[in-house]
């Protein structure tokens, strides 16, 4: 039994489509019925539905023009063509056409639902492939390794944060985790055999994250040629991860808002409302009310978003969690005939620390010093930790005797870092606490070379 499937049915015989109906519903799915292909095609342009029961003989749109259009329209939904003998065919040329299976008339019940399990089964795993083809660069350890007292009490928060249907908020400094917690709460929830969809709102220009987030019909744009499915439909039923979602623009957030609201959304060139049941998952490592205060963020949006508000500390508050994560890191990265451990000396290098880039920077810190290692054991060198003497802290603000602009400081502080960090963006965004969309931008305003 699959109570969470939503099933169409479209087929001209009304007296079938009915007992089908209550058949299908006693078995636990979701049913709408229409009687001709144009109602098949209006419903699926406003629902979402996982399997279509499909006739090809209809009196105004034939089946197979309803199948070009869920094709195009609707790839992750299902087709089963329900079909009378003398249109086998058809039939046949339906499958090579993208339909999942087909079934003449008259059919047995049972065999139908056995259909219609396999098609749902079929799906599921086209979605968690490609979620998880997406996954596959990722580095975040699946587990949250740590026993200090500030983590272990945000990680019994998650947990009962994620028994609730409610959406959640992730503050915390870059590189703390957020997504990881993120994880973490869909795993823990009701919501944990569905999907777990992550979009970097810093990462991507507005035009694409809205394709991205709500997908897009054929032609609505240049290179539009097929119709896309968004992240909020691939979603559907699990949770949705905004990470970075302060650098979200100010036109963008209304769409957002409205989706939060009723789960209404609408794809980019579409005329038609269409839903999803999602739970949103935020994370920023801005002050969001402090950016509504300044009308960089909408107010209304935040309210929506952090029902439930969880602050991930950062590296430097949690103590001799620093030594488990390099171990853990150094177990992770290091190969089996060849592992490394920490000499003390190190470990007293990263314990004294400040860590601007949190979790990621000691990823990297230790990921830098396997490859500079010659000998068993990881020594302070082999850490090239930043160096924290900055001599006179005043006089790095003075210039001929001037005091120098904040553009002068920033320009000189990203370009040490960037210098620090060997030009690597990804890792010096994190040491400053800012978005590689930040950074990058920054460089091009002060001409860093």
């Amino acid at each position: 039994m699959n109570t969470n499937a939503q099933i169409l049915i479209s087929d001209d015989d009304k007296t079938l489509c009915y007992l089908l109906k209550e058949e299908l519903v006693n078995e636990g799915y979701s049913v709408d019925i229409t009687f001709d292909g144009k109602f098949a095609i209006e419903n699926i342009k406003k629902n979402f539905y996982d399997v279509l029961l499909l006739d090809l003989e209809m009196t105004e749109v034939h089946g197979e023009e309803v199948l070009d259009f869920v094709k195009d329209y609707s790839p992750a939904t299902k087709v089963i063509i329900l079909t009378g003998k003398t249109e086998i065919r058809t039939a046949i040329n339906c499958i090579k056409n993208g339909a999942y299976d087909f079934l003449p008339k008259p059919y047995e019940f049972g065999q139908l639902i056995v259909v219609i399990q396999r098609a749902l089964e079929h799906k599921r795993l086209a979605v968690t492939n490609e979620i998880l083809t997406s996954k596959i660069n990722r580095k975040a350890p699946n587990t949250i390794i740590g026993e200090s007292k500030s983590i272990r009490e945000v990680i019994s928060l998650a947990e009962r944060a994620a028994k609730s249907e409610s959406n959640i908020l992730l503050e915390g400094e870059t590189g703390t985790g957020k997504e990881l917690f993120a994880e973490f709460i869909h795993k823990s929830s009701n919501r944990s055999d569905k999907p777990f969809v992550a979009i970097n709102c810093a990462s991507l220009p507005d035009q694409l994250i809205e394709s991205e987030l709500f997908g897009y019909e054929k032609g609505a744009f240049t290179d539009a040629k097929n119709s896309k499915q968004g992240l909020v439909e691939i979603a559907n039923g699990g949770t949705l991860f905004l990470d970075e979602i302060g650098e979200m623009s100010l036109s963008l957030q209304p769409k957002l808002l409205r989706f939060l609201e009723n789960g209404e959304y609408r794809r980019i060139g579409g005329i038609s409302n269409m839903t999803s049941n999602v739970r949103v998952i935020g994370a920023t490592n801005k002050n969001l009310l402090e950016e509504a205060e300044h009308k960089k963020f909408r107010r209304d949006l935040l309210f929506r978003l952090n029902v439930i508000t969880l602050t991930i500390p950062p590296l430097q508050e949690r103590g001799n969690d620093i030594l488990l994560l390099a171990n853990y890191f150094l177990q992770r990265k290091s190969s089996v005939r060849n592992l490394k451990f920490l000499s003390k000396e190190a470990e007293n290098a990263l314990l004294n620390y400040s860590f601007p880039g949190n979790v990621r920077e000691l990823e990297h810190i230790i990921e830098r010093a396997l490859i500079f290692s010659d000998k068993e054991h990881i020594e302070k060198r082999d850490l090239n930790l930043p160096s924290t003497n900055t001599g006179n802290f005043a006089e790095t603000f003075i210039e001929d005797g001037k005091l120098l602009s904040m553009d002068e400081v920033e320009k000189i502080h990203i370009k040490k870092a960037l210098e620090i960090n060997e030009w690597n963006r990804e890792t010096t965004a994190s040491a400053l606490g800012i978005s590689q969309k930040t950074l990058y931008t920054k460089i091009k305003k002060y001409d860093i070379k």
